[in-house]
């Protein structure tokens, strides 16, 4: 562990500057910027224009530090002997190691009831959560009409009126006159607040008031206010008082400005940086549009090409084109198969020469006719032979031929229905059909009676 009591003095020690530099730095970091009531000591205003004094009580005192550009309103009446509540930041003065407080502002003491008033609604409002963040709307970038809560002839409408021709006059502004100050204020504010709602006129609204003391920045501390500002659906911008003035509707607003003349830096863009911004993204959305029309001609150009390859004509080319080469190639294929065929027919042919049937017919008659002549040479006598052995036995035939019978009146008869030749007559009865051939033709007749005649041996 380090232990500055075993190093050399001059190992351990620091300058009275850097002792006063982190003890500062402590008081600073350490301490929030608070309230402190006391009576003022010791006032001093030298040509500086800065305030110099000392808070006391019963049993203690600290120095103050007011600073010209923080002083406003009726803090230049200050006086040894009055009771106020101081506002700033404890800090240390390191030239000469002066513990002090660095005043933002100084109220009447009196007004510590109004304070704890709004310290005690504050607690409320925020614990039903007007205050959270999630519930701020948004400021429109660019709004189309600025609607202005306000008094019309205080010194805050035109500041803000001042401020909005300088950044965009173009943009139309309404005011909705209310009374800023006093018991009535807080109602005339809602109503205001209410009216804006109703008319629609505007897509943002201002509140606004110049600067004071708590007493007369009160009716933007009251309750009525605050849920008017809430509930509003339009986008509410505060800007009640000087920077360090805080009230309960710089709390509710969607977005608190400084001042008034704040609020209207807040809500409209600088026509000139906004006109450099948008000739700029115009440009852009130039070379981006040429950029992309550039591409797009590529592609169509690509496109084109393939629509042109793929068209029905370029098609129909492309097939004429392949139908022609296939011709070509069946043409040259046929022809070369034509030759071959024939080439093969010749072949064929020359063996069918050498095995021509006419050739073998005329072999085959020459042969023949050797054949007749040895047959008809060796076979002439016995023809003569066997015709007249024939002869005979055709003339025996005839004798006995059942046709020589019937040359000389007999006839065959049959049974009709079977066909079966007749020998017997018992055998067919009346009414039954015969067939009787004659030598020359054949007779169908129908038998009426059957005698049956005795036999030969009976």
């Amino acid at each position: 562990m380090h232990d500055p009591l075993t190093e050399s003095p001059q190992q351990g020690a620091i300058s009275v500057s850097e002792l006063n530099r982190q003890v500062r730095t402590l008081l600073e970091q350490g301490l929030a910027r608070l309230w402190v009531e006391g009576e003022i000591s010791n006032l001093a205003r030298p040509a500086s224009g800065h305030v110099y004094f000392s808070l006391k009580d019963d049993s203690a005192q600290i120095r103050c530090a007011f600073f010209r550009q923080r002083q406003r309103g009726p803090t230049i009446n200050l006086k040894d002997g009055d009771q106020v509540l101081a506002f700033g930041r404890v800090s240390i003065y390191e030239a000469r190691g002066d513990y002090q407080l660095i005043v933002e502002q100084v109220e009447a003491a009196g007004e510590g009831e109004l304070r704890r008033r709004f310290e005690a609604l504050k607690k409320k409002l925020a614990a039903e959560g007007l205050f959270d963040e999630s519930l701020k709307q948004a400021v429109p970038a660019l709004p189309k009409r600025i609607g202005v809560v306000t008094s019309p002839s205080g010194a805050a409408i035109r500041d803000i009126l001042t401020v909005l021709k300088r950044r965009f006059p173009a943009i139309p502004v309404i005011i909705y006159p209310t009374a800023v100050q006093g018991e009535a204020a807080a109602k005339q504010i809602a109503a205001a607040l209410n009216a804006a709602v109703v008319r629609g006129e505007c897509d943002v609204l201002i509140v606004a008031r110049g600067g004071g003391s708590l007493e007369d920045l009160w009716p933007f501390n009251e309750e009525l206010v605050a849920r008017a500002i809430s509930a509003c659906p339009i986008p509410v911008v505060s800007a009640i008082g000087h920077e360090v003035d805080f009230t309960i509707s710089d709390f509710v607003a969607d977005l608190r400005a400084p001042t008034p003349s704040g609020a209207a830096e807040l809500v409209v863009p600088d026509q000139a940086e906004w006109l450099r911004s948008l000739t700029a993204t115009t440009a852009r959305i130039a070379s981006l549009g040429r950029r992309y029309l550039e591409d797009h001609y590529q592609q169509l150009d690509w496109l084109s090409r393939r629509l042109s390859q793929s068209s029905p004509a370029a098609t129909v080319a492309r097939q004429i084109d392949w139908l022609r080469n296939l011709r070509q190639v069946l043409t040259g294929a046929m022809r070369h198969d034509l030759v071959r065929r024939s080439r093969a027919i010749e072949l064929v042919r020359a063996r069918l020469l050498q095995r021509s049937p006419a050739i073998e017919v005329q072999y085959a008659m020459h042969r023949l006719s050797e054949l007749t002549q040895r047959l008809s040479n060796c076979g002439t006598g016995s023809v003569v032979r066997l015709r007249n052995q024939l002869n005979l036995a055709e003339r025996a035939l005839q004798s006995v031929s059942p046709l020589a019978t019937l040359e000389r009146g007999y006839a065959i008869v049959s049974d009709s229905a079977t066909g079966k030749v007749l020998t017997d007559a018992s055998v067919m009865k009346p009414g039954g059909g015969i067939t009787t051939r004659l030598a020359r033709g054949s007779l169908i007749a129908t038998v009426d009676k059957v005698k049956q005649e005795a036999s030969s041996n009976d």
